[in-house]
């Protein structure tokens, strides 16, 4: 009699799962390609790797999380260079909206861009982290999050950029002062909680250092046109070519240029030792190439020829010679007596900037020749360190006045951990600069005391703004100061130029890495969430975004820390039965 067959107990010991051994030879078969960073598994359907997104007003960084630098970095506008968004919106309730339906458009293209072009990922399978300013208008968070849940994201995450830099060089407690396009905001964290209450902005940034280096090329640079022939290259000297610069050759595009590639700050006037008192000669200089561009479109249409008598507006200089009186003269001869004094007092050589011609002298032959001042190269940038306003505080003052908005007891701490972010602190010698115009502000200044207009009485005090701040000088210490000066403390040299050598405008993309690799993000909104609280809102109406914003804003689910609830205090007093208590 035989035996029943039996199925081979070798089939029945295969489990479905891969051994540790073989996931890890896949992982660093992944490492191998140069398009892989890390040793994670990048999969195409999962969401273990998330999207991280550094939308700015110009210039947006997109990349993977757990990787250490964007994927990809490129310009909002393409075209013309300019902001997606401004500080200000329109008046008018038809130009808001036209205004709205323009930036959605926008917006779709840059988000369109990200996930089809720069990632090359299904947004169905990524959850999104945004890496957001403190004070980035609710409507345009509403605009991105409507956009990516559109196209079926899992899930967006909001998360500071302040606190995300933070994050980057290993810290929870610090200032951190953010230097973009529109303003620069310096903002408090303490133990991984931002102080919204203490933030304190300026519009003294990116747009103000372009319009002011624009407003310098106009009043000193020069232009050289190209030859009408190629006999008259040789013949006519370009000294008698050269005329003043025209603004249809100052677009966006090459003051960019000129801002990223040529300029530098310089150090403080009163710094600088009396024997670099040499005048570069005329001649000097040197060339550089302009990358070709695909499109040289003219000038911005808000700069006319006003601009020119613009510049008195804010004083070229930065320390020693302040902004004088207002009964003292700011003509033309003002502007040239500065412009002499920089002059006097820099190294740096002219530059020769090959440049579109316009098209009113498409007749030449070549490329132009823009030439760039040495000492605007180097003291353009003042701009961002002259305060003594109100509303326009320096990017020191910034600091200082976030200082002075926390508890006392926290200010030895954050002084003395300092983060600098942001796209215009990238510039050569900021960083330092800004240490020391931190201690020219604190340092008391020698001033002749005034007479009393009353006899008998003792004159009135100076008024001291930063005095209670004055004793935290020795403390004083930039984490990613690239050149820290001789410590005056042992707190400052435990923190100063201590921060991981990340570049100051990629640290909130680092840091929104960073978080996403350790699912540690911001409030994440979840695909049914939104549609869950968006229920009443129309899809086709999709694209009138001012006419029920107002209405769905109570039902928004986004994070905004404006509207988030005071803490709680003393129960609320039953008025009833007091007077009722009063009356019996």
């Amino acid at each position: 009699m035989s035996n029943p067959p039996t199925t081979p107990r070798a089939k029945t010991t295969a489990g479905p799962t891969t051994p540790a051994t073989v996931r890890l030879a896949a992982s660093q078969a992944l490492q191998s390609s140069p398009h892989y960073v890390t040793t994670r598994r990048h999969s195409l359907y999962g969401v273990e790797d998330r999207v991280v997104i550094d939308p700015g007003s110009r210039i947006w960084r997109v990349g993977f999380s757990g990787e250490g630098r964007p994927r990809d970095v490129f310009l909002a506008n393409k075209l013309t260079g300019k902001s997606l968004w401004n500080l200000q919106r329109a008046a008018e309730l038809a130009e808001r909206t036209e205004e709205s339906k323009l930036l959605e458009i926008n917006l779709q293209t840059c988000l369109r861009s990200v996930f089809h072009d720069s990632l090359l990922t299904d947004p169905k399978a990524r959850k999104v982290i945004i890496v957001e300013h403190p004070l980035l208008p609710l409507y345009i968070k509403d605009l991105i999050a409507r956009i990516l849940f559109e196209n079926q994201v899992p899930s967006v995450s909001f998360a500071s950029s302040h606190l995300l830099a933070l994050f980057a060089v290993g810290r929870i407690t610090g200032l951190v002062l953010d230097c973009g396009h529109l303003e620069s905001a310096a903002l408090p964290i303490f133990a991984a909680r931002p102080l919204y209450p203490q933030i304190r902005t300026t519009p003294l940034a990116g747009a103000r250092l372009t319009s002011h280096l624009r407003a310098l090329l106009l009043l000193f640079g020069s232009y050289v046109p190209p030859p009408a022939t190629l006999s008259s290259a040789l013949t006519v000297p370009a000294a008698n070519r050269t005329t003043r610069v025209p603004q249809e050759i100052l677009t966006e595009l090459v003051i960019e240029e000129i801002k990223t590639r040529c300029c530098f700050v310089g150090e403080i006037l009163g710094s600088l030792p009396a024997q670099r008192e040499v005048t570069p000669a005329e001649d000097e200089g040197s060339e550089i190439e302009l990358p070709p561009s695909s499109d040289y479109t003219q000038s911005e249409s808000d700069f006319s020829n006003t601009g020119r008598e613009s510049l008195s507006e804010f004083s070229v200089v930065s320390s020693v010679a302040r902004v004088p009186s207002a009964d003292a003269p700011r003509g033309e001869g003002h502007l040239q007596a500065l412009a002499t004094l920089y002059t006097r007092h820099s190294t740096a050589t002219d530059l020769h900037l090959p440049v579109v011609p316009p098209p009113s002298q498409q007749t030449g032959t070549g490329k132009g020749t823009l030439i760039i001042p040495g000492w605007i190269r180097e003291r353009a940038a003042d701009v961002l360190f002259e305060g003594g306003d109100v509303d326009e505080a320096s990017v020191a003052e910034v600091i200082l006045d976030s200082l002075l908005k926390v508890p006392v007891d926290l200010r030895k701490t954050l002084s003395s951990s300092i983060l600098v972010s942001g796209g215009t602190s990238m510039l050569p010698g900021f960083i330092p600069r800004l240490h020391g115009e931190i201690i020219r502000v604190l340092t008391p200044v020698s001033t002749q005391s005034r007479e009393p207009k009353r006899p008998n009485r003792p004159s009135p005090p100076q008024y001291d703004r930063y005095a209670s701040l004055r004793s935290l000088i020795p403390y004083f210490a930039i984490l990613n100061n690239p050149s820290p000066p001789p410590p005056m403390s042992d707190r400052a040299t435990a923190h100063a130029g201590k921060a991981p050598a990340f570049s100051p405008a990629t640290l909130a993309w680092v840091g929104g890495s960073l978080a996403g690799s350790l699912k540690t993000g911001g409030v994440e909104v979840s695909r049914e969430r939104w549609d869950e609280v968006n229920t009443r809102h129309d899809p086709d109406e999709s694209m009138d975004v001012s006419a029920d914003f107002e209405e769905r804003s109570a039902s928004n689910i986004l994070p905004d820390w404006t509207r988030s609830p005071l803490s709680g205090g003393a129960p609320v007093a039953n008025v009833t039965r007091i007077l009722a208590e009063v009356g019996a």
